[in-house]
């Protein structure tokens, strides 16, 4: 059982950064690949990215490349979002999750997920 905890969310102004941090509970963080998906409203929910147990494995949706940077700490049990440049179109419910495989961007190969944290923003 992993328990995942979101932060860093907020309200930023377009052009503006933001670092979103996600700690997890229990001993085998190494062996989970990680992910941040995002959902806004009247949308699917898409992987934004994802990151491999060792982090060798990276993934970045085509929208965000450039901008956003996944990367992960096992020893802190903590996996990060970079996000630089923010759009408006980048507003969103931030999910952190992990995955029992190597590597996915399949959110369905996801089975731990956090509560979500809400970035906003403004033009």
């Amino acid at each position: 059982q992993v328990q995942l905890v979101e932060s860093g969310g907020g309200l930023v102004q377009a052009g503006g950064s933001l670092r979103l941090s996600c700690a997890a509970s229990g001993r085998t963080f190494s062996k989970y690949a990680m992910g941040w998906f995002r959902q806004a409203p009247g949308q699917e929910r898409e992987c934004v990215a994802a990151i491999s147990w060792s982090g060798g494995g990276l993934f970045n949706t085509d929208s965000v490349k450039g901008r956003f940077t996944i990367s992960r700490v096992n020893a802190k049990n903590t996996v990060y979002l970079q996000m630089n440049s923010l759009k408006p179109e980048d507003t969103a419910v931030y999910y952190c999750a992990a995955s029992h495989s190597y590597f996915s961007r399949n959110e369905h190969e996801y089975e731990y997920w956090g509560q979500g944290t809400q970035v906003t923003v403004s033009s």
